[in-house]
């Protein structure tokens, strides 16, 4: 055989040539599926382009409505990251709603009746906040029972406890008044209630670049402060997961408690603090929403604790923990607060959100399995 020969011969594809080629397109779509974000970005790609056929001409898309469901996702993504980290570390918080609703109560309560500060009556319900989260973490590391079953005894001590509050003071379910109080107090303006970047609205409206009133004052007059808020968390909380050896800590924890344990990580203390943070994310939705409506209610939070898991699914955390994204959970809110807004800009009921929420929850059950079944056959 001549040079030219060997040559064209060692030209030619081999016998496992097409296979490798199958081996790496295989390969990259095992890394998509394995991403814990990959069903949630589908879902909102889908959601987005549902909406945009069926409402795309309904002013849903406007500006004005973009900050809208953008509003409704922020509130849910909040505590979905919460619910997400607290899922990876293999644990859930089935007292989420209530604790916003009591959140809601501590900040009200002592700045209507008592004449506190709307500042100190924020520091206070934070305080006592993540105090109770801590008190959640610690009856679940040292009776080791279920953190279902210990969540689920304090959404009823919580709720409870908000209803008698409210009616103890204000006779009633609501307590009003505190809008006013905040409205005049440097935290409040600061950090809790208004918008951000008025001054650039007002210039883009007089510009003719967004829509605006009669009078010329625009439409929408600044970022809600919640979007932010949901920004900063997400960020820090993604930051933490992915960058940091605390990351490494709850993902071991959420895996195997016992393995993560014997090669030295503080188990107790890292899922305590994750309730922490829960309860914390749970006070921050209620303080953001009191400095909104200037109002607390008892049954501010209901069935957000079930949202937020559901969120957290829809972001790829698996229900067995050691799995899951912040950024898919965000993703999942997002996809509440597009379809909870977007259902009013079309003839449908809104009573179909449940059974959109339904649906979701079973399809992201159903995929996350899919995926844990192929990892799990990888090793």
């Amino acid at each position: 055989m001549n040079t030219s020969d060997m040559v064209a011969q060692s030209s030619l594809p081999g016998p496992h040539a097409d296979s490798d080629e199958r081996m790496r397109r295989e390969n990259l779509v095992s890394r998509l599926l394995g991403r814990p974000e990959f069903a949630s970005l589908a879902g909102v790609i889908l959601v987005f382009l549902v909406f945009g056929l069926t409402a795309g001409d309904s002013g849903m898309f406007n500006l004005d409505g973009v900050v809208n469901w953008m509003q409704v996702a922020a509130y849910l993504g909040i505590i979905a990251v919460a619910a997400c980290l607290l899922m990876i570390g293999g644990e859930f918080d089935l007292s989420i709603g209530s604790m916003i609703g009591l959140a809601g109560m501590m900040v009200a309560i002592p700045t209507v009746y008592f004449g506190w500060p709307f500042w100190l009556a924020v520091l206070f319900a934070f305080a006592a906040s993540m105090g109770l989260g801590w008190l959640n973490g610690y009856l679940v590391m040292k009776t080791r029972l279920p953190s279902f079953i210990v969540t689920l005894a304090f959404l009823f001590i919580l709720r409870g406890l908000t209803l008698a509050l409210s009616i103890l003071f204000a006779n009633r379910t609501i307590v009003s008044g505190v809008g006013e109080r905040a409205a005049h107090d440097w935290l409040g303006q600061l950090l809790f209630s208004g918008n951000v970047g008025a001054g650039l609205f007002s210039w883009l409206a007089r510009h003719g670049w967004i829509a605006t009133v009669a009078d010329g004052t625009p439409l929408v007059t600044g970022i809600p402060k919640v979007i932010l808020w949901w920004a900063v968390v997400a960020l820090a909380a993604s930051f933490v997961l992915a960058r940091t050896r605390l990351g490494n800590w709850i993902f071991a924890v959420g895996g195997d408690a016992v393995a993560a344990k014997n090669m030295g990580v503080p188990v107790r203390k890292v899922k305590i603090g994750l309730f922490v943070f829960t309860a914390f994310c749970a006070c921050l939705f209620a303080v953001l929403q009191v400095g909104d409506f200037g109002s607390a209610a008892a049954d501010r939070g209901l069935q957000k604790e079930f949202e937020a898991i559901i969120a957290a699914v829809i972001g790829g955390a698996l229900l067995t923990g050691g799995y899951g994204s912040v950024i898919g959970a965000c993703f999942g809110a997002l996809i509440f607060g597009v379809v909870q807004i977007g259902i009013t800009y079309t003839n449908l009921s809104s009573d179909w959100f449940r059974v959109f929420l339904g649906v979701m929850l079973l399809v992201a059950v159903l995929f996350n399995n899919f995926v844990r079944r192929r990892i799990t056959e990888a090793k």
